[in-house]
């Protein structure tokens, strides 16, 4: 999917949601998990191609807070890993 403006890439074949650090953005590409939780996540909005921006970590880690559709929320670490992503990068205009 090619959006004006937008890099989308993936590093090193895989990325986490994870693995972000906060101020950082990505778009979603699937939740790779067959736990019980990954239905709940889907449920919550983390669905294929939306954009998710990490605001901030708490100070051992965990949770990690992400804005998506306009609202915000907290997940665990380990729930965030199950959430694939392509990195996020907005291109300056000139």
């Amino acid at each position: 999917m090619a959006i004006p403006g937008i890099r989308l890439q993936r590093v090193n074949g895989s990325l986490s949601l994870a693995d972000l650090e906060p101020g950082a953005s990505a778009v979603v590409e699937g939740i790779h998990t067959a736990a019980p939780g990954a239905q709940r996540l889907q449920d919550l909005g983390f669905l294929r191609d939306t954009r998710v921006e990490v605001v901030r970590r708490a100070p051992l880690g965990d949770p990690i807070e992400f804005e998506l559709r306009g609202y915000r929320i907290c997940l665990r670490h380990s729930e965030a890993a199950w959430i694939h992503v392509f990195r996020d990068d907005r291109i300056q205009p000139g």
